[in-house]
């Protein structure tokens, strides 16, 4: 831990050279590299300020950390990305009016998100952690990875969700339960949509554990063996898919209102990252209400007891009601060990990774431990 928070200013450096640096890539090549639909929740200006922010802040930590003799070729590469993304017109780049094209990456997405949510939670986890755990704890390459691939790629992940719900959803109407639903107010039709979808997840995520072969996907989630904000991105490509799938398709089947829908994503985000934090809080009567750390942390842990609970990502009344709820009242109990229980069943890297479900339940000499 001590050397890790040596490391803070080198690897904070980096952090923020290359997503700088990515970030004037998205200037250079926005039709091809920025999601139309997430453009609409930002603007230039502040995109601009935000990149004059990081490269500022690369720049003075990476030469803070090469100063004090510390991690020096990590801060390198952060005052070199910075460096680079100057030479590439920094904040100051130039763009015509954006095109339209079939397809996009989202890596504004990514280089958003990564940047604000570690902002938030490393801070938080490092003053309000359960457990003394550094970012740089083992694994995280692996999970960043993860992070990048389902942020990039939303586009495509959105088009796979979308042709495997929408003609399901036509056939399926009730235009009277429909009108029903979507006379209600937006808030009512929220918190409705909030249970449905949560039932849907907790349904399929109980058959990710009790069908063998969608347990080799699913197992990728559980093989984290440390619990942080971004342990949560560790999903396989082809999970990510079926579970987005399962939950938008009541949505859509029950004419649920867009400005709920949108309201309950960003729920979605938010609980998801909140969930596997490595935070400590002691929320009391709360965690009865809504799926917190704790909870979802000992559906991660490994103990026998545990394999078979706390299956909801929002309310517990889910696993009330199938039976599947499971908490210690003492809130001072969290789980000693996290992973799958069989450690040998997943390797190391997002590549291997997402080969495993298809190799037939081998076992691999660099699982993860």
């Amino acid at each position: 831990m001590v050397r890790a928070r040596r490391s803070f200013f080198a690897y904070g450096s980096a952090l923020l050279g290359v997503l700088s640096l990515l970030a004037v890539a998205c200037f250079h090549f926005p039709e091809l590299l920025t999601s139309r639909e997430f453009r609409a929740v930002y603007n230039e200006q502040f995109a601009r300020h935000l990149l004059l922010v990081g490269l500022a802040a690369a720049f003075i930590m990476g030469t803070l950390a090469i100063l004090r003799d510390r991690n020096k070729r990590i801060a390198t590469l952060g005052v070199g990305s910075a460096t680079l993304a100057v030479l590439l017109g920094g904040s100051n780049v130039q763009f015509d009016a954006i095109g339209q094209t079939p397809y996009s990456l989202g890596l504004d997405w990514f280089v958003l998100s990564l940047f604000f949510s570690a902002l938030v939670f490393v801070p938080l986890e490092r003053y309000l952690g359960k457990r003394e755990l550094s970012p740089l704890r083992p694994g995280w390459r692996t999970d960043v990875a993860y992070f990048f691939m389902s942020h990039v790629l939303v586009q495509f992940i959105l088009i796979l969700v979308t042709a495997s719900t929408s003609t399901i959803a036509g056939l399926a109407a009730f235009p009277s339960l429909k009108q029903a639903i979507q006379s209600l107010p937006v808030w009512a039709q929220f918190l409705i949509a909030v249970f449905v979808a949560d039932m849907a997840q907790a349904l399929l995520h109980r058959t990710y554990h009790n069908i063998p072969w969608l347990w080799r996907f699913h197992a990728v989630h559980h093989s984290s063996r440390h619990m942080d904000w971004l342990a949560g991105s560790r999903v396989h490509f082809v999970e990510i898919v079926l579970t987005r799938s399962a939950v938008l398709l009541p949505l859509l089947i029950l004419g649920f209102s867009t400005p709920a829908v949108n309201a309950y994503v960003i729920l979605v985000g938010l609980q998801a990252v909140l969930a596997h934090a490595n935070l400590g809080i002691r929320f009391g009567w709360l965690e009865y209400l809504l799926v917190l750390p704790r909870y979802h942390h000992w559906h991660h842990a490994r103990q026998q007891e545990y394999i078979d609970v706390n299956y909801a990502i929002h309310l517990p009344l889910v696993d009330m009601l199938m039976g599947t709820f499971k908490l210690p009242r003492d809130q001072a109990q969290w789980p000693k060990e996290y992973g799958v229980m069989k450690l040998e069943t997943v390797p190391n890297g997002i590549v291997k990774q997402h080969l495993m479900p298809f190799q037939g339940g081998r076992k691999f000499d660099d699982h993860v431990d």
